[in-house]
Parts: structure tokens; C-alpha cells; sequence
């Protein structure tokens, strides 16, 4: 008996030796899961849930009212909210311009209103960011005499509407995002983000007061991520604050193109969503198989006759099929933590 008691004893102390060792092990792994999600350059992986935002989401918030002017050889279109808090220049990408940003109205019969664009600027209203674009000269951005012409039409249209005094912020999508990453060593920017491109930093010298940077990336695009990882360590060395916002593929749904496009047919929307699923431009699942731009949606779409299309519609349906694939488009979907962002180094 005293010999099966000791054993016991000795086979009881083992266990509690491997529950400790367990519960060590626990709070170790929850530890280095903790100093993951502290890492210095965070990166936020966000899908298709956040898809929840309709393009008429900010009816009751704000509406557009731009004004169009032509300053130094280009156009610039403008709105300023009520009590602005900040000043946003956002920079298109190439074959883009200033008219996509805003929906075309009396104020400007010229805009097209793409359904990101419009959304980030909607959104920034609501914020109290008083919204200025701007076209390019050429088809994409360029960089020498282009980025002093810039400064000077945003330094003359801050002037002039009195805005002196707030902070300055600025946004770039693919050329643009070059270009402001640029302009950002000639401009006191109180911080800066750029969408789906890596700026151009191993051209540049970069100061200690480059403006805390916010990259938008999306993860397909493999060179980008990579590049992007490099000019992150050269930010951080300088101690520039930094952070990434990884932008994942979505499904497309029956009512994705309703919900994300103004004055989009549901019924049209369901039957295009059928007919991508039919041609299989999309898996089981709603996934896009390849970016929008590498499909022939609109040849086949002539073929078939029975669904039709207003050719304004085609450049809308097709940024949305770009952003479902989620290699390289301007996105609205992050919003919330871009202007998050802005609002943190608001100074």
C-alpha cells in the first residue's frame, strides 16, 4: 500500500509539473501574439466585411457642392465642410483626374463620380477635411517642375480660402502616390498616405520631419509589398512614424454593384453578378479569378445581348471588379483607419 501511495504521489507531481509547464507555455505563446499585434509598423488585414458601407451612406451627413477652377494650366475642384478641421489634397493615378473625385451635378456637369473616389472624398467631409483635387498635366504625375506648380496651386488655394492656419494632410493613389511621397520633402504635410504604390524614397534624402507615412497596399502585388517593406525600414531609421494597411480580395455578392455604385439598377446588378458567375470570371465562392482589367466582361457582354449596360456605367463596374481582385486600385474601403490616421497627427 505505502508503495503504490508513493507511487502515486510521484505520478500526481509529474502531472501538476506538466499542467504548470503547460500554462507557462500558454502565456508565452499569448505574450508573443501581444508583441505581433504591438509590432512598430502595424499591419491591418481587412476584408470584405467591411464592404458594409453603401455609396449613399452619408446622405444625412454631407452632400456634394464642389466648386470647379482652373489655376496654373489645370483644373481644380474643391468643397469645404463646415468648421474644417484639416486641409486634403488627394492626387489621382494615371489616366485619372480631378472629376472623378465628384458626382456630377450643376456645380460640375464634367464629373464622373468613380464610386471609391467619391466615397473617400464624402468621407473626409464628414470628417471636417476641407477636400481639394487636382489633374495632372500629363496622363501620370511627374516630378520635377510638376511638384513646385502643385505646391503653388495648394499654397494659393489655402490662401485664398483663408485655411492658413490648419494642418495640412495628403493622399495618393499609384502615380499619385508617387507623386506625393515626392511633394511631401517640399510641403509640411502633417502626415501622408499612400495607396497601392510604394513612393520614392530611394530617389529622395529623407529628413527626420518627413511626415508620418500610412501605406494602403495590396498584398498580390508582390514587388510593391516588397519595396514597401525596404522604404519602411528606411522610414523607421529616420524616425519617421509608419504604417501599413494591408487591403485583402472580397467576394462579390448579387448587390455589390447596387450598393457601391449611385443610381445602380439591383436587378442589373444581380443579373451581371449571374452572368460573371455563368462566364466563370468568378469562383463558387464570388472571388474574381483574375483583376478586371485582365478579363473580357464588356466583349462578352456584347455577345450576349440581353443584359444592357450605359456605357457611363462600364468605368464604375470596372473599378469595382479591380478592387474585388484587390491587386491595384484606388480603394475607399479602409477609410475609417485612413482617416484615423490623418487624425492622429493632426498638428
Amino acid at each position: 500500500m505505502l508503495k503504490r501511495s508513493y507511487k502515486s504521489k510521484v505520478w500526481s507531481g509529474s502531472q501538476n509539473w506538466r499542467v504548470l509547464l503547460l500554462i507557462l507555455f500558454l502565456l508565452l505563446v499569448s505574450v508573443v501574439l501581444l508583441l505581433l499585434c504591438q509590432y512598430d509598423y502595424k499591419k491591418t488585414s481587412l476584408g470584405y466585411e467591411l464592404l458594409k458601407q453603401k455609396w449613399n451612406d452619408f446622405d444625412s451627413l454631407v452632400q456634394f457642392r464642389p466648386t470647379v477652377e482652373f489655376r496654373n494650366g489645370t483644373d481644380v475642384i474643391w468643397q469645404i465642410p463646415v468648421s474644417p478641421k484639416a486641409v486634403l489634397f488627394i492626387a489621382h493615378g494615371c489616366d485619372q483626374r480631378a472629376v472623378n473625385f465628384w458626382d456630377q451635378s450643376r456645380d460640375c456637369p464634367n464629373c464622373i463620380g468613380l464610386p471609391e473616389e467619391r466615397l473617400i472624398v464624402l468621407h473626409g467631409l464628414a470628417q471636417g477635411f476641407a477636400v481639394v483635387t487636382i489633374s495632372s498635366a500629363e496622363r501620370c504625375w511627374t516630378f520635377g517642375k510638376e511638384v513646385l506648380v502643385i505646391k503653388d496651386i495648394i499654397q494659393w488655394w489655402v490662401s485664398k480660402r483663408k485655411l492658413e492656419k490648419l494642418p495640412l494632410v495628403a493622399l495618393g493613389a499609384s502615380s499619385g502616390g508617387y507623386f506625393v511621397s515626392v511633394l511631401a520633402t517640399t510641403m509640411k504635410f502633417s502626415s501622408i498616405v499612400l495607396m497601392i504604390a510604394e513612393g520614392m524614397f530611394e530617389k529622395m534624402d529623407i529628413k527626420e520631419d518627413y511626415p508620418p507615412t500610412l501605406f494602403v497596399h495590396m498584398p498580390k502585388d508582390l514587388y510593391r509589398q516588397q519595396k514597401i517593406d525596404e522604404y519602411i525600414e528606411i522610414l523607421k531609421d529616420k524616425g519617421v512614424d509608419v504604417a501599413v494597411i494591408d487591403c485583402m480580395e472580397f467576394p462579390l455578392s448579387p448587390s455589390t454593384l447596387d450598393d457601391r455604385i449611385p443610381g445602380f439598377d439591383p436587378t442589373l446588378s444581380a443579373n451581371l453578378f449571374e452572368f460573371f458567375r455563368e462566364k466563370g470570371f468568378m469562383d463558387q465562392n464570388g472571388y474574381m479569378r483574375k483583376d478586371g482589367r485582365a478579363i473580357k466582361w464588356k466583349e462578352a457582354l456584347e455577345e450576349k445581348k440581353t443584359i444592357s449596360v450605359d456605357k457611363q456605367l462600364v468605368p464604375k463596374i470596372q473599378e469595382e471588379l479591380n478592387l474585388a481582385f484587390a491587386y491595384h486600385e484606388m480603394t475607399s474601403v479602409h477609410s475609417d483607419q485612413i482617416y484615423k490616421w490623418f487624425e492622429s497627427h493632426l498638428s
